[in-house]
C-alpha cells in the first residue's frame, strides 16, 4: 500500500513539474510585463522604421493597431499588437542569465539573403550590454587563420568562430541589426524589441538552433538559452554574368557585390575555394553565375589596377514577380552585362605584367595550409587581376602536397596571354634564416639529396640554392626584401659605439669615427658642436637617415628578406631583388648600393600573396617588355603578342627589360640616348650630356593608402610602400587626380624631376643629364614606380659610383654573419665563411677603386 502511494505521489510531482515547465511557471518567461509606454513606443517606432527600410514592413493592420496603442500610451496594447510578429523572446534575469523561447511568428528564410526577424527582450536586469545572437549552425566555414596575419590587415573579425572542427552543418549566418536607427546595445528598459538578421546558404527545410547571450558564459544552464526552429528556405537565384574585356573578348573579372546595408555576397564567412574568405571580392568568368536573393545590389567590377573600377545596379526580382518573364526566357533580373574598360594598356607598348611571388598553400589563410588550393583557383585570381604571368611558388609547409602541380613548363590551365607557372620559394626549408629566395623557371624542383622532402638535404644558406637554380636555367632573387633591412636607430647606434669607441668613454671622437661608416656627415651628426658623438646624437642621425633614399644607416640584418643578397650578387648567382610589397626605402636602398658597385642586379615586383599581402595578387608587379619594333610605340594594337613565352619573359626579367609598379603608375617608354633598360649600355668617351626620354602615365584614381604613398604613416616615410601592414584604418577611399613627381636618378641621386598630372593620359618627358663618370640612370616615382637602369659607361671604366656603398655592402655581410652564422649547418659553415669572406674582399676592392665617396 505504501509503495503504491509513493509511486502515485512521485507521478503527481513529476506531472506537476512537467506541466509547470510547459506553462512557463518554473523560470517562466512572462508575456507582457509592465513597462513605461513612452520609451517602449520610441523603441517600437524605430523597429517599424527599420523593418520598412529592410523591405519587410509589418502588415497595415498591425501598423494601425500599433499607432493607436502608441497614441494612448498603452504599453500592454503596444506589446499585444506587435508580439504576433515576434520569432524569438529573450529573457534576461537579474543575474544576467539569458533564456529564450520560440515566438508565434512564422518566418521563411531566403537562401543567400538576410531575412529580418523580430526579437522581444524582457530585461529583468536592466543591463545595457550588447545582445548577441548565436547558433551552432552559424559561423565561418573555414579554419586555419593566423592571428598575426589578421592583425596586420586589420581583419580580426574573420577569426571569429572558425570552423576548427570541420563542421559541415554551418549553413547559417546570424547577426543583430545595429545600424541606425537601431542601437548596438540594450537600452536597459524592461521590455524592448530588436531585429536579427538570419541567412542560410542552403535551401529547402533546415532545423537550426538559435540562442542569445551577453558575452561568454551568460547563457542559462541546460537548453533554456537556445531554441530549435525548423526553417523553410526559398532558393536563391542564379544570376548569369556576361563579362567582356576592353576589346570585347570574354574574360574574368573581380567583383564585389553588396546590398544596401553593405553586406558582401557571398558572405566572406561562408566562402571556400574558389572564393577566398579573406577577400571581399570574388572572381567570375564570362558565363558563370552568382547566387543572389531578391533585392537591390551594387556590383563593383574591375580587373586589376590597369582598369577602371565601375559600379552598376542590379535588381533581382523575387520568384513570383519574375516567373512570367522567366518562363518566356527574357528574365533580365537573371543576367547582368559587365563591360570592362582600361585606362592604360601596357601591352600596346610591349609590356606584359607578372607577379613572381604568389602562393596556393602554406599560408595561414588557407583552411588546410599544407594542401591549399588547386591551380584552377589560382588561375582565376591571376586572370581576374589582369596579370599576364603568375608564379605560384610552393614552399616548405606545403611542399609535400603542392609539388604535384610542378612542371618544367607553365601549367596546363594557362592561356596564351595568362600564364600560371609553379616554381619554388625557399622558405620553410633549411636556408630561410639567410633570406627567402624565389627560384623561377625551374626544370627540376627537387634539390639533390632531398629525396622529395623539405626537411632533408637542403642547404642552410642561400648561395648554393641559387647556384643550383642557375645550373638549370632558373632565375633567382630574394623575396619580401625589406624584412630585416629596416633600421633600428637605438641598436644601430649601440653597434657603432661598441665597434669604434676605442677608449670606452661612451663617445666617438673625430679620430675614432674617422674609419667608421656613419649614417650622415660628421658635422650633421654633431649637433652640439663638441667634436664628439654621443649616443643620443647617433640615434637621432640614424632616425633621420631611415627616412631618406638612399641612406647609409646599417640595417638590422635579422629578418627573412634580402639578407644574403650582397654575397650572392657578388658571386653572380642573384638576378633580382624583389620590391613593391615591403617598405620601399629599404628595398630600393639596398638595390641602389649594389648598383653603385657596378653589379647588374635587377628589380622585380611581387606581392607574396596571401602571406604578406592578402587582398589580391598583383598589388606589386613587374612589367617585362618583349622585343618590339619601333613602330609598336605608336600603340598599334595589331602588333601585340599572340602568346607569351614564359622562359623569354623570365629572361626579360633577369636582363631588366622591365619596370616595377603597383599598377597605378607606368613608364611605357624610358630611354637614355635611345637605349632602353636591358638592351645594352650607353658608351661615352668623355664627360658630357645624355638625352633621357620617357612616356609615363598615372591612374586618375589611386587607392588612398600607405602602400601607394598617398598617405604617410605617423612613423614616417620609412614605412611608405609597405603592403604587409595597413599602418592606418582600413577604408576604401581613393585619391582622384593630383600630381605625381617623376625623378631621373643617377647613381641613386635624383638629378632631374618633373610633376605630372595623374589623369590617365600618357605624358612625354625629356631631360638632358650631365654624366661626369660611369653610372646608372633610372626613372622613379616614389613609391609607386621604378624602371630598371640603363648603364652609361664613360671611357670604358666600370661603375664605381660610391665608396660608401661598397663599404655598406661589406658591413651588411659582416653583421649578417654575426647574426646568423649559427643557423648554418656545421658541415656547410666553412664553405659559407669562405664565400662570405670572398664577397667582403670584393667590396673592399670596389671601395678602393671608387673615386667618389
Amino acid at each position: 500500500m505504501r509503495v503504491g502511494l509513493r509511486l502515485i505521489l512521485i507521478s503527481l510531482v513529476y506531472c506537476w513539474s512537467e506541466q509547470c515547465l510547459a506553462d512557463g511557471l518554473l523560470g517562466a518567461i512572462p508575456d507582457r510585463p509592465s513597462v513605461e509606454a513612452q520609451p517602449l513606443a520610441a523603441n517600437v517606432r524605430r523597429v517599424i522604421t527599420t523593418l520598412n527600410m529592410l523591405g519587410t514592413p509589418v502588415a497595415e493592420s498591425v501598423a494601425t493597431s500599433l499607432n493607436e496603442a502608441i497614441e494612448v500610451k498603452d504599453s500592454d496594447r503596444i506589446q499585444k499588437s506587435l508580439d504576433e510578429q515576434v520569432l524569438l523572446t529573450v529573457q534576461i534575469n537579474p543575474e544576467e542569465r539569458v533564456k529564450v523561447r520560440r515566438g508565434p511568428a512564422k518566418v521563411i528564410l531566403q537562401q543567400h539573403g538576410f531575412t529580418p526577424v523580430l526579437v522581444k527582450i524582457l530585461n529583468g536586469s536592466t543591463v545595457t550590454k550588447r545582445l548577441r545572437i548565436i547558433s551552432p549552425q552559424a559561423g565561418a566555414v573555414y579554419a586555419g587563420v593566423a592571428k598575426l596575419s589578421m592583425l596586420r590587415q586589420q581583419s580580426v573579425e574573420l577569426m571569429e568562430n572558425e570552423n576548427n572542427n570541420r563542421d559541415k552543418e554551418r549553413f547559417l549566418a546570424v547577426e543583430m541589426f545595429t545600424q541606425p536607427p537601431m542601437s548596438d546595445r540594450l537600452s536597459g528598459l524592461e521590455v524592448e524589441y530588436a531585429i536579427a538578421l538570419i541567412l542560410s546558404t542552403e535551401s529547402g527545410k533546415r532545423e537550426a538552433t538559435i540562442g542569445f547571450d551577453l558575452g561568454q558564459g551568460e547563457q542559462d544552464l541546460g537548453f533554456r538559452g537556445e531554441v530549435p526552429i525548423l526553417f523553410p528556405i526559398r532558393p536563391a537565384h542564379a544570376v548569369r554574368l556576361s563579362i567582356l574585356d576592353d576589346d570585347g573578348s570574354p574574360t574574368t573579372a573581380s567583383l564585389i557585390v553588396r546590398d544596401h546595408l553593405g553586406h558582401v555576397y557571398p558572405p566572406q564567412a561562408k566562402r571556400l575555394a574558389p572564393d577566398f574568405f579573406f577577400q571581399p571580392q570574388i572572381y567570375r568568368a564570362d558565363g558563370e553565375t552568382i547566387l543572389l536573393p531578391p533585392g537591390e545590389f551594387i556590383i563593383q567590377s574591375g580587373r586589376g589596377p590597369e582598369y577602371w573600377t565601375r559600379e552598376q545596379k542590379l535588381t533581382v526580382k523575387d520568384e513570383q514577380a519574375s516567373k512570367e518573364v522567366h518562363d518566356q526566357g527574357t528574365d533580365s533580373s537573371r543576367l547582368i552585362n559587365i563591360r570592362l574598360e582600361r585606362w592604360v594598356n601596357p601591352q600596346r607598348f610591349g609590356f606584359y605584367s607578372g607577379d613572381h611571388h604568389i602562393h596556393a598553400a602554406g599560408c595561414a589563410h588557407y583552411t588546410s595550409p599544407t594542401e591549399g588550393v588547386v591551380p584552377e583557383d589560382m588561375f582565376r585570381q591571376v586572370k581576374g587581376e589582369g596579370l599576364n604571368v603568375g608564379c605560384v611558388l610552393t614552399w616548405g609547409p606545403c611542399y609535400g602536397y603542392q609539388r604535384q602541380f610542378f612542371a618544367p613548363k607553365p601549367h596546363d590551365v594557362s592561356e596564351p596571354l595568362t600564364i600560371l607557372k609553379y616554381d619554388l620559394e625557399i622558405s620553410g626549408f633549411g636556408s630561410q634564416a639567410l633570406g627567402h629566395v624565389c627560384l623561377l623557371n625551374l626544370q627540376d624542383q627537387t634539390y639533390p639529396g632531398s629525396d622529395g622532402t623539405e626537411t632533408k638535404g637542403w642547404p642552410t644558406w642561400t648561395t648554393p640554392l641559387m647556384r643550383w637554380a642557375k645550373s638549370q636555367g632558373g632565375i633567382t632573387g630574394y623575396a619580401h626584401s625589406a624584412s630585416g633591412l629596416w633600421v633600428e636607430p637605438g641598436p644601430a647606434a649601440k653597434r657603432l659605439l661598441k665597434k669604434y669607441d676605442r677608449d670606452g668613454d661612451g663617445l666617438l671622437s673625430f679620430d675614432e669615427a674617422n674609419s667608421a661608416l656613419l649614417p650622415e656627415a660628421w658635422a650633421t651628426i654633431d649637433t652640439n658642436g663638441d667634436r664628439q658623438l654621443d649616443d643620443s646624437e647617433l640615434i637621432a642621425s640614424h632616425d633621420r637617415s631611415a627616412d631618406r633614399l638612399p641612406n647609409l644607416a646599417m640595417p638590422e640584418m635579422n629578418g627573412v628578406g634580402a639578407m644574403e643578397i650582397c654575397v650572392t650578387t657578388a658571386e653572380g648567382v642573384c638576378d633580382f631583388i624583389s620590391a613593391m610589397d615591403t617598405r620601399r626605402i629599404q628595398e630600393w636602398n639596398t638595390w641602389y648600393h649594389l648598383l653603385n658597385c657596378g653589379f647588374p642586379l635587377k628589380v622585380s615586383g611581387e606581392t607574396d600573396f596571401p602571406c604578406m599581402s592578402s587582398r589580391r595578387v598583383g598589388q606589386g608587379r613587374v612589367y617585362v617588355q618583349f622585343p618590339l619594333e619601333q613602330s609598336l610605340l605608336s600603340a598599334d594594337t595589331s602588333k601585340q603578342l599572340e602568346r607569351i613565352d614564359f622562359t623569354e619573359w623570365c629572361q626579360g626579367l633577369a636582363k631588366g627589360r622591365s619596370y616595377v609598379s603597383d599598377g597605378f603608375a607606368h613608364a611605357l617608354d624610358f630611354r637614355v640616348n635611345g637605349t632602353s633598360p636591358g638592351t645594352g649600355d650607353v658608351e661615352l668617351s668623355s664627360p658630357g650630356k645624355v638625352k633621357v626620354t620617357a612616356s609615363v602615365c598615372f591612374a586618375p584614381e589611386t587607392p588612398s593608402t600607405v602602400a601607394q604613398g598617398t598617405e604617410v604613416p605617423a612613423a614616417g616615410r620609412r614605412l611608405v610602400g609597405d603592403t604587409v601592414e595597413l599602418h592606418g584604418p582600413r577604408r576604401e577611399a581613393v585619391q582622384r587626380g593630383g600630381e605625381r613627381l617623376v625623378e631621373i636618378v643617377f647613381n641613386g641621386q635624383p638629378v632631374a624631376k618633373q610633376t605630372v598630372p595623374a589623369d590617365g593620359q600618357i605624358h612625354k618627358l625629356a631631360f638632358d643629364i650631365t654624366i661626369p663618370n660611369s653610372g646608372w640612370i633610372a626613372l622613379r616615382n616614389f613609391p609607386q614606380l621604378h624602371t630598371n637602369p640603363v648603364n652609361v659607361i664613360l671611357a670604358k671604366k666600370p661603375i664605381r659610383a660610391s665608396r660608401s656603398s661598397a663599404r655598406w655592402c661589406e658591413q651588411t655581410i659582416e653583421l649578417l654573419w654575426l647574426n646568423r652564422e649559427r643557423n648554418i649547418a656545421p658541415t656547410e659553415r666553412d664553405e659559407a665563411r669562405q664565400t662570405f669572406e670572398r664577397a667582403k674582399a670584393r667590396y673592399r676592392r670596389i671601395a678602393e677603386q671608387s673615386e667618389l665617396e
